[in-house]
């Protein structure tokens, strides 16, 4: 029996690595290359609008196959805690990034702007009761040393208030990292459909009151469809269900590790698929961004939580 007893125990801890590691490539490879697909589709199609239908099919079909599965409903106290979870990391997470795009800030810059969510993180640990470490305070100070210089690039410059928008939307989504750790959400995947089914119908609205209009559909070009359907299929149900089983079974240092890939691979494939150019500022605000993320990341020291069951 103690044989048997290790040897499962080993099975499982095989399992779960191999599960954080296909989520890991999932947000650093997949997410990198949706902001340039978000620039592909809001050069066509509102971005509120996009976003929330972009969220509500992809939860609806994740919603229908944990109910086929037999998975349990939430109540409506988890339903609330999913939709405030939901307000933050894909309202006013995805949303404004999607609004800042459509107001012409290229799609690298934009990832390096989300670069800022770890920094984020450490001051809302801070907020719901862990220390700070010095060492924490000064990569924060780094780090946002360079989203100034990230401003001083020509799209930013030209585009206060898309300038405005990414600095504050890491600031939205690290908020709803923490608060999904610390309401009553439903369990397991249910509770990334839950999110993104009310992430959908809030930025569903927020489209309405915004004034924006249904676009000619016949008029959309079929590389704006097709990254649509890349959003849906791979950035919402691969890829954020990727980043929240992370959060339930990782630290969160190695949860948004992905800060520090996405950039690059926005940057690449902006550069190769949209002819996306940065300048040599941009490429050190880059540089410092990064570099202060990676500075706040090794200095903790903080234990894994335990893998969900």
């Amino acid at each position: 029996m103690g044989s048997i007893a290790t040897n499962n125990t080993s099975a499982l801890r095989g399992r779960l690595s191999l599960g954080v590691i296909t989520a890991l490539l999932a947000t650093y490879i997949i997410w990198g290359t949706t902001y340039l697909a978000i620039r592909f589709v809001v050069a066509d199609v509102p971005p509120f609008l996009m976003a929330g239908t972009r969220f509500l099919i992809a939860g609806a079909v994740m919603f229908v196959f944990l109910v086929a599965r037999g998975h349990r409903l939430p109540d409506l106290g988890q339903w609330r805690s999913a939709a405030i979870v939901a307000l933050f990391m894909l309202g006013g997470g995805m949303g404004l990034v999607a609004v800042a795009e459509n107001l012409g800030v290229s799609s690298s810059l934009a990832a390096a702007l989300i670069a800022t969510v770890p920094l984020w993180s450490a001051v809302f640990a801070r907020w719901f009761g862990r220390r700070i470490s010095r060492r924490d305070w000064v990569g924060i100070l780094i780090g946002f040393g360079g989203v100034a210089l990230l401003n001083l690039e020509g799209d930013l410059r030209a585009n206060p208030l898309a300038a405005g928008l990414l600095f504050i939307s890491p600031m939205f989504w690290s908020l709803g990292s923490q608060l999904s750790n610390r309401l009553d959400m439903p369990e397991g995947e249910m509770g990334t459909a839950a999110e993104m089914l009310t992430g959908g119908l809030i930025l569903t609205l927020a489209s309405l009151v915004s004034g924006e209009r249904l676009p000619d559909l016949a008029a959309i070009p079929s590389s704006a469809w097709l990254a649509w359907l890349y959003l849906i299929s791979f950035g919402s149900l691969l890829g954020f269900s990727a980043y929240m089983y992370l959060l339930r079974n990782v630290r969160p240092a190695l949860a948004t590790s992905y800060a520090y890939v996405n950039p690059l691979v926005a940057l690449a494939a902006g550069a190769w698929l949209a002819s996306e150019q940065v300048s040599w500022v941009g490429l050190l605000g880059i540089g410092v961004v990064l570099g202060a993320v990676a500075f706040i990341a090794l200095g903790r020291s903080e234990p894994a939580s335990q893998p969900a069951e």
